[in-house]
């Protein structure tokens, strides 16, 4: 049996019939590739609970799922393009995710982070400075406010700013696209600024956001850019950009916000993905804890 060829016919069918955009495209291949390299293009059922064996050992629950997933996807497909016998139909294979809890960044932190991207475009003395300054001022200040992945801000376009509403069109996962209002004045005043840069640079492409160079700004540009306004700022060192977007969740449960809401807003499919940021938000376990602990009244007469 020809896997490779296979391959090809599978990518192209998740193509056509799930309209994938091409970064679930290169992670199907990757994984249908490493699973073709580790067993030498011979799938059995030996072969593949080795394989299976090999994973669970390496690497992460999240990433095994994922491989597992396309792994069963792909067999099943040779099976009902063939007679093969598929040798998973006899296994029901669960993997048990370890239930990770979200990572935020302190309040605190979050004003200290701002308050240096503000003293920096403050100071700023040249007009390459002041570009930079206020594309990574109004970057992080959307992730923070709308909780947007980084994804998301990087494929913004102008078309999807909603002047008259402040509102955003944002381009999801799974191509869903969902409203997002800017709440904070201070976050639309930073767009708007960065708007009249841009106006006047030149620009071939319709991309919100660009690098030095005028290109479209990409997902590791975002990233550097809050990796180097992290470290200058002296918060958590291991902070990344979707903590932000983390706090953003987190945040808005503990004052009061509604999970179907969140959810909305945050572009989640399932609830369940949302239901995760409960478990971080502490507020409502101190009340809890304060008023109907028995333990708190049982003191010791001294």
């Amino acid at each position: 049996m020809n896997l490779l060829k296979y391959r090809e016919i599978f990518i192209t069918k998740m193509m056509v019939s799930k309209n994938l955009d091409m970064k679930s495209i290169k992670a199907y291949t990757s994984d249908l590739n490493h699973l073709i390299d580790f067993t030498n293009g011979k799938v059995t059922q030996e072969s593949i609970m080795s394989y299976i064996q090999y994973l669970t050992q390496t690497y992460k629950d999240t990433t095994v799922t994922r491989k597992l997933i396309t792994i069963k996807m792909f067999l099943r497909f040779i099976e009902e393009e063939t007679k093969w016998t598929n040798p998973l139909d006899k296994y029901k294979i669960k993997i048990k995710k370890e239930k990770r809890l979200p990572k935020t960044i302190p309040v605190k932190d979050v004003s200290k982070l701002l308050d240096y991207m503000y003293d920096n475009l403050n100071q700023t003395t040249t007009s390459f400075a002041y570009f930079q300054a206020v594309r990574d001022l109004c970057i992080i200040d959307l992730l923070l406010s709308t909780g947007m992945r980084i994804a998301e801000v990087s494929n913004l376009k102008l078309e999807d700013i909603i002047t008259s509403e402040r509102v955003l069109l944002v381009h999801g996962k799974g191509k869903k696209q969902r409203l997002l209002y800017i709440s904070s004045l201070e976050t639309w005043n930073n767009l708007k600024t960065w708007l009249s840069i841009r106006k006047k640079l030149k620009v071939n492409h319709d991309y919100l956001f660009v690098n030095k160079f005028h290109d479209t700004l990409s997902i590791y540009g975002i990233e550097n850019i809050f990796t180097k306004y992290r470290d200058k700022s002296e918060i958590s060192p291991s902070a990344t950009p979707h903590y932000l977007r983390h706090t953003f969740a987190t945040n808005l449960l503990a004052n009061g916000a509604d999970l179907r809401s969140v959810q909305e807003l945050l572009g989640h499919s399932s609830i369940s993905t949302t239901e995760i940021y409960t478990e971080v938000n502490t507020v409502r376990k101190k009340i809890v804890l304060k008023k109907y602990n028995l333990r708190n009244k049982l003191t010791r007469n001294s």
